[in-house]
């Protein structure tokens, strides 16, 4: 317990410039306290003292505005920097020396049975208000930027960004957003209104033709008129 406690101190100073002191670290840092008040909730709820284990959550998220499930399982050494906002659900599994920012939710999409939380792997930096969402798996060394929205698998090495998330580098290297058959409902619905732009100039283009007799003059052609 004390040797896991001093692992989890040593996290915060290797993640935070800011911690000066022991003392500064133990008394003031919430995410370090939210994590030990979780270690104590996990093990009643693996007593299965449920409402116990949800009444010691409760508390630490009162006093340090962290919700992390009892029923979650967390491994060695993980940062929450600042945390305020963070949520951790029930089935969620994250791995050793991971970083999570404020705002981050790592919860589940509906009222599903079983594993409904996301697995994060070891050595994985969630951002500032980052959602990862359902039961995917997020690979080892991966970075998921701030504000994303994450509802698919994440390969080891890999950075994703964007809503819905998408993978732009992977081991170091920028990826193609085609090769990865990533979906981007913002690029799809901006060519969508040009396609559509496009065709009502044509049909523009036909009415003037008819009530003119000739075809528009284009724009730019220097005389300053259409």
């Amino acid at each position: 317990m004390f040797k896991s406690m001093k692992s989890d101190i040593r996290a915060v100073f290797d993640n935070d410039p800011a911690a000066r002191s022991m003392f500064e670290v133990v008394f003031t840092y919430s995410g370090l306290h939210a994590i030990w008040a979780h270690r104590v909730a996990h093990k009643l709820y693996g007593w299965r003292r449920f409402t116990l284990a949800r009444f010691v959550s409760q508390i630490s998220r009162f006093f340090t505005g962290i919700e992390i499930h009892p029923g979650a399982t967390i491994g060695q050494r993980l940062f929450i920097d600042h945390g305020m906002g963070v949520v951790i659900g029930e089935t969620c599994e994250i791995g050793d020396d991971v970083v999570i920012y404020q705002g981050v939710t790592l919860g589940g999409t509906g009222k599903e049975k079983g594993k409904r939380h996301p697995t994060i792997g070891n050595n994985v930096v969630v951002g500032s208000g980052a959602k990862v969402l359902g039961s995917i798996k997020v690979g080892d060394q991966s970075n998921i930027g701030s504000n994303s929205v994450v509802l698919k698998e994440v390969p080891p090495n890999s950075t994703v960004v964007g809503i819905p998330g998408q993978i732009v580098r992977q081991h170091g290297r920028k990826v193609d957003r085609l090769s990865h058959q990533m979906p981007d409902p913002s690029h799809d619905a901006i060519c969508e209104l040009r396609r559509q732009i496009g065709e009502l100039q044509q049909e523009l283009d036909r009415v003037r033709e008819d009530a003119y007799g000739k075809p528009p003059r284009a724009a730019g052609n220097g005389d300053g008129k259409l």
